[in-house]
């Protein structure tokens, strides 16, 4: 077990180091045993984890085996349900309401994909040790590896997803030859992937350790994912947040505000460094044109996952040996 055990025995009163007479009551015998428990601090933690990496990576390659055990299609369905839910928004958005974005379903899933990460993550991992609660009373491991090899193992779809969407748009490149339709600015993905699996991370955590003792936050959780759907510009580009009517002069706090949220900084970021900009249709008929990616967001949301991950951690440790008291 990952805790520091100090041990200081004297011989007498007299001779016992000054730390461990401040545990001795004035009548204690001679002879003593002063015994004191330290938690282990944050790099001792993170020695454990790294000692049982191999059970992290037998442990990720059971959430992929057995999610997609007994199904016929198996890990193919990483492919399909991004690739139905994209038509899905192509027909409602594309045709049925004209948007007039062409190749709308690229935009979609450039930001649909990493939103769908965080938010299958951090429900997954809230049920992580409940699941395993039985397990977790009788064996030790670092509690931790049990929401890391979900928010891994959705992280690996999140791949998955990507592949489908640079696929799509070389087969439409193909289809319908002009300008190449991945930007230069790709070069950028793999910072904004590791932004994204440290906030997913730290809110694995967070959510793991809060619902093995309150089950009301998986209830939260899934309302506030949710609601956050809506609030990505997800369906929607984020021009239309910044010409909205409550977007006004001279401070244009609404889209300050709105830009300050990880989950729909990280959902531009991914959209714009990864297709060609371009101009939005609004509500008043005037198409506006593409705003540039402001990395100023992208840094706070960097630093907010960075800070998340530092909170679901610390908590998550904070709370694990209680685990086993949960009935």
């Amino acid at each position: 077990m990952s805790l520091k055990n100090k041990v200081h025995v004297g011989a007498s009163n007299d001779g016992e180091p000054a730390h461990a007479q401040q545990f001795a009551s004035p009548a204690a015998p001679p002879s003593q045993l002063t015994l004191s428990v330290e938690s282990p601090g944050m790099i001792e933690e993170l020695q454990e984890l790294w000692r049982f990496r191999e059970l992290l990576l037998t442990m990720v390659h059971r959430e992929l085996r057995v999610r997609y055990k007994n199904s016929f299609l198996g890990i193919l369905w990483s492919f399909v349900s991004p690739l139905v839910t994209t038509v899905v928004m192509w027909l409602v958005f594309s045709v049925f309401m004209n948007n007039g974005i062409h190749n709308y379903s690229a935009y979609y899933l450039a930001a649909f994909l990493p939103f769908a990460f965080l938010q299958q993550s951090t429900l997954d991992a809230s049920q992580s040790v409940l699941s395993a609660l039985p397990i977790v009373k009788k064996v030790y491991f670092p509690r931790e590896l049990l929401p890391l090899s979900v928010v891994i193992s959705n992280f690996i779809h999140l791949l998955l997803g990507f592949v489908v969407l640079f696929a799509y748009l070389l087969v439409v490149y193909i289809r319908f030859p002009g300008s190449f339709p991945i930007q230069p600015t790709v070069i950028y993905l793999p910072l904004l992937l590791i932004i994204t699996l440290t906030f997913a991370t730290g809110m694995a955590l967070l959510s793991c350790a809060l619902n093995t003792f309150y089950e009301d936050v998986k209830y939260l959780v899934t309302v506030g994912m949710y609601l956050m759907l809506f609030c990505c510009p997800i369906m929607y580009f984020v021009e239309m947040v910044a010409n909205s009517k409550i977007n006004r002069e001279p401070y244009f706090w609404v889209y300050k505000l709105y830009n300050l949220n990880p989950f729909a900084a990280l959902c531009i970021a991914f959209r714009k460094t990864i297709l060609a900009p371009t101009p939005v249709l609004g509500r008043d008929g005037i198409r506006y044109a593409a705003i540039p990616l402001d990395w100023n967001y992208v840094l706070a949301a960097g630093l907010i996952s960075v800070a998340t991950l530092v909170l679901g951690y610390s908590t998550f440790n904070r709370l694990k040996w209680r685990f086993v008291e949960r009935p």
